[in-house]
């Protein structure tokens, strides 16, 4: 059906990360995706969910009546039909981002989301995945995030930082540690060692409901 997403849940709380941290938002969190990230903190939305008219999943997001909604998932474009949904959004006055592996095309997005593309690290097991043809459609309304496994992900992070020269081509660079594997105080120590013209991301919502899905 042409006019129809699957979707795992739709939840209202609080930004845990971006550039709109702690500011409460929808989420719409779509079903499905192709990468495996091994340190995937949302494998319970790979399957399953419930197929959703954009109509109802509108209805519901106004609902809230909320200034931020996060299109997230999975990986929202692999399914297709989430860029007309992104458009309705912006319509109706929202301010929205869409969460995104950066394995997918962002060409065709509107222009008034702000894509924070996830740039994957060799930590993550899925870096071969990267479109770095993405690269080219992003803008100061984007943010491009790197989760950071180790020192070796550090390091190749900053040199994607370096070639691309992305802290002038989007809004934010986010460097976030991943949860279970990097102290984020060490992350912090080589941000500031090296001056680096990014901004150290803490996922909010872990820290206050130790990730629980609906949160």
């Amino acid at each position: 059906m042409q006019d129809t997403l699957r979707i795992t849940e739709i939840f209202y709380s609080l930004q845990g990360e971006t550039r709109t941290v702690g500011l409460p938002t929808v989420f719409v969190r779509l079903t499905g995706c192709p990468l495996r990230c091994q340190y995937c903190d949302s494998a319970y939305a790979f399957s399953g969910g419930e197929i959703r008219t954009l109509a109802s999943i509108i209805d519901q997001v106004a609902g809230f009546k909320p200034r931020y909604v996060c299109v997230t998932g999975g990986e929202p474009l692999a399914q297709p039909n989430v860029i007309p949904l992104l458009k309705q959004l912006c319509d109706a006055g929202y301010e929205v981002s869409l969460e995104t592996s950066g394995a997918m095309d962002v060409e065709a997005v509107d222009l008034r989301v702000s894509k924070v593309l996830d740039l994957k690290t060799p930590g993550s097991a899925e870096v071969r995945r990267n479109r770095y043809d993405n690269i080219g459609f992003l803008t100061p309304n984007d943010q491009v995030k790197f989760v950071i496994c180790s020192r070796d992900d550090y390091d190749w992070a900053v040199s994607m930082l370096i070639q691309y020269g992305l802290d002038r081509r989007v809004g934010e660079v986010l460097f976030s540690p991943s949860y279970h594997q990097l102290k984020a105080s060490d992350l912090a120590d080589w941000i500031v060692a090296d001056n680096l013209p990014v901004r150290l991301q803490m996922q909010l919502h872990k820290i206050l409901w130790n990730d629980e899905p609906g949160r």
